[in-house]
């Protein structure tokens, strides 16, 4: 990071920052963010979300125009993908070196992602080989801001007969995270897809042989490549 987005990091608020990774976020999944995504995202109230988005546009944060939704400025993007990179580094610290199991990182990095310094974020970023995935499979942005970025396909939509490999877990409440866990379905774990059900039935996969069923609901969480 820059240190003139170090200065503007100086300067906000958690709550703000907050605001630009979830807006970030929106904007990667829906392709624009507005007052309701928001809110529902961040159970929020609508009202509490136009002030706080007002706010971010008068610090030249992002760009809102109402009924039109709200898009992050250059400086505003920086800062979420600083967030978020500090994020996904503390996931993957609290559950390689700290023993946290992969369902109870989100949580404990939520409290400190605002909080430690760049100095911290290069130590812990050298110490785990400065990685490109969060322990769920998600991409932590490198310090210049770029995404590690790969095509996947849910395993909803993949195809019979063809064997994959789990990349990333997109429903990622604590609930769900442990009952894929018990299933042995995490990112990097190769799976043969066997069967599909139709009018979204179950469906039958193959891990080392043994067979697997799963809800239809699980696989559209679950995104995944080919295996060479």
């Amino acid at each position: 990071m820059t240190k003139a987005n170090q200065s503007i990091r100086s300067l906000l608020s958690p709550a703000i920052e907050d605001y630009l990774k979830v807006i970030f976020k929106l904007q990667q999944t829906h392709g624009s963010a507005n007052t309701k995504l928001i809110a529902d995202t961040m159970n929020y109230s609508a009202a509490s979300v136009t002030n706080m988005i007002k706010k971010l546009a008068t610090m030249g944060l992002a760009d809102y125009r109402s009924h039109r939704g709200v898009t992050l400025t250059e400086s505003g993007e920086k800062v979420a993908l600083e967030v978020i990179r500090h994020h996904r580094l503390l996931e993957l610290y609290l559950s390689e070196v700290m023993g946290y199991s992969w369902d109870e990182v989100h949580a404990e990095a939520e409290k400190l992602e605002h909080h430690i310094s760049e100095q911290f974020e290069d130590t812990i970023s050298a110490m785990l080989g400065h990685p490109k995935f969060d322990p769920h499979g998600d991409p932590i942005p490198a310090k210049d801001g770029s995404i590690p970025h790969y095509e996947s396909d849910l395993l909803s939509d993949a195809r019979i007969g063809e064997t994959y490999i789990i990349r990333r877990i997109e429903e990622q409440s604590p609930e769900f995270l442990r009952y894929v866990a018990e299933l042995g379905l995490k990112p990097n774990t190769e799976i043969l897809l066997a069967q599909k059900d139709p009018f979204n039935g179950p469906i039958r996969l193959e891990i080392k042989g043994l067979p697997l069923i799963i809800g239809f609901e699980v696989a559209k969480s679950l995104h995944v490549v080919r295996a060479d």
